[in-house]
């Protein structure tokens, strides 16, 4: 099936800006990365401000298990420079109760701890649990919940979501479809652009340059019609998923 969108913007004018690619990893603070990529002796916030001075976004995995406090996120803000954006992985209890529940207008037990990020919060990524197949009712009623001023970026693990009804209410309220690459996988996903940016998971424990390019060549569509895309690599304990983020972002034009 061919990368498309769904909801495309407006013709652009021909002085448009380009889209910005924001790529990283899922989570930084991995000591086994040590000195493949980061100095030897760095520990606590001075990992996310050497990880942050060489990539441009991060997917942060801690949030899945536990809401952030208010003085955390102040601290990563601070180890951050501006232009530095935040996927954070909505808490997993949370997720259940707003799939599984009828959710409250906008999802204050769920929502709310993301609010500090304010304008660099790049979108929350809410992962639909693995275990609950297609509801399109269930799906609709999260997302007519969900406060229209948090982005929002939905990954589902079912196959049973992967159906044209799943991308027409993802694209009506304006959602991101994740689109996730698998170790295992025999194709690359579809990119499909139902809300205002893209999202890309990428989770094969390597990716050869050729393969980097070819993705490369996906993308730039995209970020050429002024789209934004955010790419994430898999975490691993080497560092290997740090490096292919930075030759990314090279192959992209983007190095720091």
């Amino acid at each position: 099936m061919p990368d498309r969108a769904v909801t495309p913007p407006t013709d652009p004018p021909a002085t448009q800006r380009r889209g910005r690619a924001f790529i990283g990893t899922s989570g930084f603070a991995y000591p086994g990365w040590t000195p493949r990529f980061y100095p030897t002796g760095l520990k606590g916030d001075a990992l996310l401000a050497h990880y942050a001075s060489r990539l441009t976004a991060v997917e942060l995995n801690n949030t899945f298990y536990q809401s952030p406090s208010a003085s955390k996120v102040a601290a990563w803000l601070a180890a951050s420079p501006p232009d530095f954006r935040f996927s954070v992985k909505a808490q997993r209890g949370g997720s259940w109760r707003a799939m599984n529940g009828a959710p409250d207008p906008g999802l204050p037990w769920l929502t709310d701890p993301y609010r500090p990020f304010g304008e660099r919060l790049g979108t929350v990524l809410f992962r639909v649990p693995d275990n609950v197949r297609r509801d399109d009712g269930r799906l609709a009623a999260m997302l007519d919940a969900w406060p229209r001023d948090l982005p929002l970026t939905v990954e589902f693990a079912d196959p049973s979501w992967h159906a044209d009804e799943t991308v027409e209410l993802l694209a009506r309220a304006e959602a991101v479809l994740c689109a996730t690459e698998g170790p295992d996988d025999e194709m690359p996903p579809t990119l499909i652009r139902t809300g205002r940016f893209l999202y890309l998971r990428l989770r094969r424990h390597d990716y050869p340059p050729d393969e980097l390019a070819a993705w490369r060549d996906r993308l730039q569509p995209f970020l050429a019609a002024g789209d934004d895309a955010f790419v994430f690599f898999r975490h691993d304990e080497s560092g290997r998923g740090a490096e292919l983020a930075l030759e990314l972002q090279e192959v992209l034009g983007q190095a720091f």
